[in-house]
């Protein structure tokens, strides 16, 4: 990470430490949504923005992250913190077990190989009632804040939220910049030319999805700890759409895209609810046509734009001044 990175990175932390004392408990959980989609996205980033693959099933992942700590709360009263690592490692094999099959598949025929498994995976959990509680789902104990931090349980769940997303946006940022991301960008732009460069596609590829898979299911598991419930119907297919949609959004195979898109991503939805209780679904199509329109990089590549100019501007004002 740059000097620039870490200095925007910083200033948003401070931000974000400010936010939960200024916000409604309310405004406060939807920040801690935002965040848990921003982690899902920095996986499905590294799958489909650093290695080119395209996946309609992420969504599959962040539920098996999920009902991995629901059932872990709900049937063995696993201590919260304990359930993190437990569901980064169930969907970390899952993704390595997948990916391998993946391999064959480029394109077209894996995004819908991935869409199939989202769509699968609902009537999946309905089934399995003795473990899934079915339809009706799983409800289980929130994390509650130590005395000592004088915290709400809003604003404590928010923190862990923040830690998280942290933890895996540096683990991203360190990927990009270590020679496994040098080698992932190789396989996205020509995967011939980087195979004759000495870079194994295979294997690169599994790791990539597994890790993708791996960010989605820490995304589950906190998901679970803000809200305490778990129910199949919350993972159907268009959340996995959706996060696609909220990764192109925010900026494909940028570093900031991910934390654009889980605002898009929650709050869009939201706001076309209000806007229109009666077709949700088409004004959300058309603020998502709207966005692409105005910034088709993404978010992160119209603020670049953006930053970029005032940048030159500012030099053009020194230059005339002396």
């Amino acid at each position: 990470m740059n000097r620039r990175n870490a200095l925007i990175l910083l200033a948003l932390l401070v931000l974000a430490c400010l936010a939960p004392f200024q916000l409604a408990p309310f405004h406060t959980f939807q920040l801690s949504m935002a965040i848990v989609y921003a982690i899902a996205l920095l996986g499905l980033n590294l799958l489909v923005g650093q290695t080119g693959q395209i996946s309609l099933g992420h969504g599959a992942f962040l539920a098996i992250g999920a009902y991995s700590t629901a059932v872990m709360l709900d049937r063995w009263d696993t201590p919260h913190f304990a359930t993190l690592p437990v569901a980064a490692a169930v969907t970390f094999v899952l993704g390595l077990a997948l990916g391998v099959p993946a391999l064959r598949l480029r394109g077209l025929y894996l995004a819908l190989v991935t869409l199939a498994i989202a769509i699968f995976l609902v009537p999946l959990l309905k089934r399995f009632e003795s473990v899934t509680g079915g339809s009706m789902g799983l409800t289980v104990s929130k994390p509650q804040p130590p005395e000592w931090t004088g915290l709400a349980e809003d604003q404590w769940l928010y923190f862990l939220a923040l830690a998280v997303v942290l933890a895996s946006f540096l683990f991203v940022a360190g990927v990009r910049r270590s020679r496994v991301g040098r080698a992932l960008n190789a396989i996205r732009d020509h995967e011939t030319a980087a195979e004759v460069m000495g870079v194994r596609p295979a294997h690169y590829k599994t790791l990539a999805f597994a890790w993708s898979a791996m960010l989605a299911g820490v995304a589950g598991c906190v998901y679970t700890w803000v809200i305490a419930y778990v129910s199949p119907d919350s993972f159907a297919t268009a959340l996995s759409i959706t996060l696609l949609a909220g990764l192109v959004v925010g900026g494909l195979g940028s570093l900031w895209g991910p934390l654009l898109g889980g605002a898009f991503v929650m709050y869009v939805p939201s706001l076309a609810q209000d806007i229109n209780q009666a077709a949700p679904g088409m004004v959300f199509g058309l603020l998502l046509i709207a966005v692409m329109y105005v910034a088709p990089t993404g978010l992160a590549g119209l603020a670049a734009r953006v930053s970029g100019r005032l940048e030159t501007l500012v030099r053009k004002g020194k230059t005339h001044a002396h």
